[in-house]
């Protein structure tokens, strides 16, 4: 199974939104189901099979997280991001004003889904398995 280091040097491999989809790859290819990341602190869990689970620690200090959830301006944020307009903690900071409290990468289904506070889905974003 995988581990938090695997996932870990994956990740570092992102520069942008434009290498996401490589990088799901790689994570699926380790054995990775889905891995949730929670925009107030940069925290993810990690979900193998068999309820297989793994906690990353805060990535940076906590930022609060926008009560009204705005999917137009998530959207324009995520294209932006995926074009490599903006780096991953820019992204995350553009989330929280968004309102999305976490988002949770399903390498199963392929989809990208931002969720708020409620667990409201703001936008669902298929990942390209194209690359």
């Amino acid at each position: 199974m995988f581990t938090i280091q695997q996932m870990q040097a994956a990740h570092s491999k992102v520069k942008s939104g434009a290498d996401f989809p490589a990088y799901v790859q790689e994570i699926k290819k380790a054995g990775l189901l889905y891995y949730t990341f929670y925009v107030a602190n940069g925290a993810t869990v990690y979900t193998g099979a068999g309820d297989y689970e793994l906690s990353g620690e805060a990535k940076y200090h906590p930022q609060s997280i926008n009560d009204n959830g705005n999917a137009d301006a998530l959207q324009q944020c995520i294209r932006q991001h995926q074009q490599g307009y903006s780096d991953f903690f820019t992204f995350c900071r553009l989330c929280a004003e968004c309102g999305v409290e976490r988002w949770v990468v399903d390498t199963r289904s392929m989809y990208c889904t931002y969720l708020d506070k409620a667990g409201n889905a703001l936008v669902a974003e298929p990942i390209s398995e194209f690359l």
